[in-house]
């Protein structure tokens, strides 16, 4: 089951319905009889168990100014804290 999302054409009424992936999309407006969209939204997912780890996703490294890749400046210790 999956969760959709519709949209009415004519009144604008919003809202989302649990259907099965083979089922067919609701076409009519259940408040004016209007025409419905399916909308696409964002998802979201988490991958479980054993086999995938952190480290399987590429990292965009952060580059300096000049264009070439490197570290941050480290900051030099100024003054006594105490």
């Amino acid at each position: 089951m999956a969760i959709y999302e519709y949209e009415c054409a004519k009144c604008g009424h919003y809202f989302e319905v649990w259907q099965k992936i083979t089922e067919e999309p609701l076409k009519v407006c259940d408040k004016c009889g209007g025409d419905l969209v399916r909308l696409i939204g964002n998802t979201g997912f988490i991958l479980k168990g054993t086999g995938w780890y952190v480290t399987d996703y590429v990292r965009k490294e952060k580059k300096n100014g000049s264009g070439e890749k490197g570290n941050k400046p480290e900051t030099e210790k100024t003054g006594n804290l105490s």
